[in-house]
């Protein structure tokens, strides 16, 4: 059984077949997903907990979990409206994060204080709901300054929560992957860390602890090395599982078993995680 953490499954490239995509993770052994709701800023963010009501129950489907969030370069629009909004979808059962959220220094868009002010208001209205958070964070190019910026945010605002939280498409040096676990937080590797030149990346991944572990697509993009540039979606996660199953020295099985064990942990969820 494994666990796709990190989904967008409703961009408009899975119009067309949005159900058979579905149906191929549930072939490949995907048994939930996490399905990510940031949309394209906060007047969509509802739509990964509309395609929870949609589908689960549905024979031959894995089980969806929902998250809502304002992503770093909506923040802007994250007035007092779209956090009213954001805290009304974690009072849903199937919503289980808040994300993806953080700081984003790599791409031109919001302010870099405006980010960092709108990623504080979250970490509020998800603390109140006690739900684990998502991050994004993405540096400039050889540059530490959003990491630095999210730990000094995360230490002052979130660490005495004792929540935690994953740390989405991780990218970040060892360090960074160190203070991230001692504050709870999970490291989740998505396609990129099967790609050829990202040896530093499963180095990395390589020193997480098993129990630190979380696997995603990041669907539709980063699909894994023998898709690259390609469509990507959830039954792809197989391919970056068994990727890190063998950085890791561990089977297949193994990595399924032990990154699913720590989905449940995090969120709560008992054994009953899929369907």
């Amino acid at each position: 059984m494994l666990i796709d953490s990190h989904a967008h499954l409703d961009s408009p490239r899975y119009g067309p077949d949005r159900a058979e995509m579905l149906r191929r993770a549930k072939e490949a052994g995907v048994e939930a997903i996490l399905s990510i709701g940031i949309g394209e800023g906060p007047a969509e963010m509802h739509q990964a907990f509309d395609l929870c009501r949609e589908f689960n129950g549905q024979p031959g489907v894995p089980r969806l979990y929902a998250s809502a969030g304002i992503y770093p370069h909506s923040t802007p629009e994250a007035d007092d409206a779209a956090l009213a909004k954001l805290d009304a979808l974690l009072a849903e059962p199937e919503v289980i994060a808040c994300g993806e959220i953080g700081l984003d220094y790599y791409h031109e868009g919001a302010p870099h204080d405006v980010q960092r002010a709108g990623l504080i208001r979250q970490l509020e209205v998800a603390a109140a709901r006690k739900r684990p958070i998502l991050i994004h964070c993405r540096p400039k190019d050889g540059v530490f300054d959003a990491w630095d910026h999210l730990f000094l945010v995360l230490d002052t605002y979130w660490r005495h929560t004792g929540l935690g939280g994953v740390m989405h498409c991780f990218g970040g040096s060892w360090e960074q992957a160190r203070r991230s676990l001692e504050m709870g937080f999970l490291i989740s590797f998505a396609g990129n860390v099967t790609y050829a030149k990202a040896q530093v990346l499963r180095e990395v991944a390589a020193q997480v602890p098993l129990d630190g572990l979380l696997v995603e697509t990041d669907a539709p993009w980063l699909a894994p090395g023998e898709h690259r540039g390609k469509r990507n979606e959830p039954a792809m996660v197989v391919e970056t599982a068994a990727v890190l199953a063998g950085v890791k020295g561990v089977s297949a099985e193994e990595m399924a078993t032990a990154t699913t064990k720590n989905f449940a942990r995090l969120f709560a969820l008992g054994p009953g995680v899929g369907n």
